[in-house]
């Protein structure tokens, strides 16, 4: 097992650096150029998903005779001298106190535009990349994922799911799993084993946790795909099933039309979406945890914990994170699954 930083045997040493960390915000008036400090009430809260949603930054400042900032300025935030977000300013609320409630974004929020698109024979970094160029968006690192797509087509969809459906198609045809999301300004896309962290979450470190289980959604044992193929006149099926999970819990089956343009080897398609989807879906929660600006949405971190049916101790995958940050004080509630927690 790789080496890895206990968030608990960590934690007092640590508390002490973040009392000397501080929080602090600087926005762009865009329209004057003017930049601003301004002092942050109650701290920030930064929320990233794994998948589909952009990452968001809350805040309230004091308003005062020299701040002046509006929709579309753009923010940066730093703790400890470390940046970790860089976004626009979407929404403000005045209180009768004269304090600002800000709601800022980063650029995946323009990807809730909705377009057409067509790719022929493009990899999802490939895609991504024309739409960014259109929408005149920045990206950092966009990794080759090796998979080419032969066709798509996107009709009135948000960019965002365009993006995701590229992602899952490629998934279905690597095995892999990908994190697209944005770092201080950059659009990225990265394997998750690209995002693994040397962090450990435990019931030490951990206020309160709590997990559910089911099989209602999103879990099947039996997928079949096929195709009415217009030459021969028959539809061609390919099918793919777990015995032993049909028999504890029924039958549950997707069942997809596919396009031979699409793909080619159907059989590998549809023994990959059995292991995605053949198990029972598991969502652990954590509350209160020691905070790191390492973790977002897409980030693999170790758990050790005890629930009532398992003990986890294993990389589990960030499925979402809300960051709490003051001055000395950096808390997460994280939402997490994973290859033991999913089943």
């Amino acid at each position: 097992m790789a080496e890895f930083m206990s968030n608990s045997s960590a934690a007092a040493g640590a508390a002490v650096q973040q009392n000397q960390k501080q929080l602090q915000l600087v926005i762009h008036n865009k329209e004057t150029d003017k930049y601003y400090w301004p002092a942050v009430e109650d701290g920030v809260r930064w929320e990233t998903n794994w998948k589909g949603a952009p990452g968001k930054l809350a805040f309230k400042v004091l308003k005062d005779e020299m701040l002046d900032f509006h929709e579309g300025d753009t923010v940066q935030a730093n703790y400890g001298g470390t940046n970790f977000f860089y976004g626009f300013v979407f929404g403000k609320q005045h209180d009768k106190d004269g304090s600002i409630s800000v709601t800022a974004y980063d650029q995946i929020r323009y990807l809730k535009n909705k377009d057409i698109y067509i790719f022929l024979n493009k990899t999802a970094g490939e895609a991504i990349q024309c739409i960014a160029d259109d929408f005149q968006l920045q990206t950092g690192e966009l990794m080759d994922t090796g998979y080419v797509i032969p066709k798509y087509r996107g009709a009135n969809k948000t960019l965002l799911d365009i993006i995701q459906t590229l992602l899952d198609m490629t998934t279905e045809n690597t095995g892999r799993l990908y994190c697209f999301y944005d770092d201080f300004g950059k659009l990225m896309l990265k394997d998750l084993e690209e995002l693994k962290l040397d962090l450990l979450i435990d019931c030490e470190t951990a206020e309160n946790f709590s997990y559910e289980s089911t099989i209602d959604k999103d879990t099947y044992n039996q997928v079949k795909l096929y195709y009415d193929n217009t030459d021969t006149g028959k539809r061609d099926v390919w099918m793919s099933k777990d015995s032993a999970n049909i028999k504890r819990w029924g039958v549950l089956q997707l069942t997809e039309s596919v396009n031979p343009k699409k793909a080619i080897n159907f059989g590998q398609m549809a023994d990959t979406k059995l292991k995605l989807h053949n198990r029972v879906k598991r969502t652990l929660r954590i509350r209160n945890a020691f905070g790191d600006l390492r973790v977002r949405g897409g980030s693999m971190l170790y758990v050790n914990l005890k629930l009532d049916d398992m003990t986890i101790t294993k990389q589990l995958i960030v499925e979402s994170v809300r960051h709490t940050l003051t001055n000395g004080l950096h808390t997460m509630e994280l939402t997490l699954k994973g290859d033991v927690i999913t089943g």
